[in-house]
């Protein structure tokens, strides 16, 4: 984490978890929710350049990641659970309505935040994974998804750990931070924590049939971005996600990143980002 992220970061309580929350600039507020294994400095080129162009950004770590608690419960990470401390936040800080960036896990926050708590979402930016009514969608997208299922062993962390976390860094290496993402999961419980995500809302059943009556259609203004160089998710899952948005939709790929575009493509989502949330209506 950047110097400047550690010193405007602060811890809040929020339903007896306590969150690392960053909080800067002033104006329009922008909610940035990060996923898996990440932590809010994934979007340390955006804070810049959003507080810059006059937004307020909240950014925090998501249970069980970076600075934030990590409950030891496997339920505590459903993402209605996630949602809570999410509502609960923005409570907080006193932010009735806000903009929503989401990546990964994030993202799938973000879309059921914009469909089941419609009144608090403006716009909606989903990175990597669309609607969760797309997902696992195709055959291409469940053999991609391959570790969900991995995940679900109790085996897993032993696996990922062996020899300098090899599976891991093979499986995750393409991109991202990923001297980071093991300092981090080799904190005590943290690999677990983050885990977790996947076996509170991922099952085998769940690969059977997509997701769609979990969560509704989603009627705010919405961008969905996705990134060629995703070596977990297909481009059809995000596209598809239309069929799910009553707003008006937009697309945009990103050709030259891989799943962690916020740190690998900076300026081309910036520019995505600010374009969206500052036009008068989204194209």
């Amino acid at each position: 984490m950047s110097a400047g992220h550690a010193t405007s970061a602060r811890r809040l309580e929020v339903g007896g978890v306590g969150l690392n929350v960053l909080d800067e600039g002033e104006g329009p507020p922008v909610l940035l929710l990060h996923g898996f294994p990440d932590s809010l400095d994934l979007w340390r080129h955006q804070v810049p350049a959003l507080t810059g162009a006059g937004f307020r950004v909240i950014a925090p770590d998501l249970r069980g990641f970076g600075r934030s608690d990590a409950p030891e419960e496997v339920e505590a990470y459903a993402l209605p659970a996630v949602m809570e401390d999410v509502v609960g936040l923005l409570d907080q800080l006193e932010v009735p309505t806000t903009h929503v960036v989401g990546h990964d896990w994030g993202a799938a926050l973000a879309w059921g935040l914009a469909a089941l708590q419609p009144d608090r979402v403006e716009r909606l930016v989903a990175l990597s994974v669309g609607h969760p009514a797309t997902f696992p969608g195709s055959m291409e997208q469940r053999a991609l998804s391959w570790y969900m299922l991995f995940f679900q062993f109790p085996e897993a962390e032993e696996a990922l750990q062996r020899d300098d976390w090899r599976l891991f860094r093979e499986a995750f290496g393409g991109g991202g931070d990923l001297d980071r993402y093991v300092e981090d999961l080799s904190r005590p419980g943290r690999l677990t924590a983050g885990l977790n995500w996947y076996r509170a809302n991922i099952s085998p059943e769940s690969f059977a049939s997509a997701m769609s009556s979990a969560v509704p259609a989603v009627s705010c203004p919405t961008l969905g971005v996705w990134s060629a160089g995703d070596v977990a998710l297909t481009e059809h899952q995000m596209t598809s996600s239309a069929e799910n948005v009553t707003g008006p939709w937009r697309y945009e790929r990103i050709d030259d990143a891989s799943h962690w575009m916020p740190v690998d493509a900076p300026e081309r989502l910036n520019e995505l980002l600010l374009d969206f949330l500052t036009g008068e209506e989204p194209r």
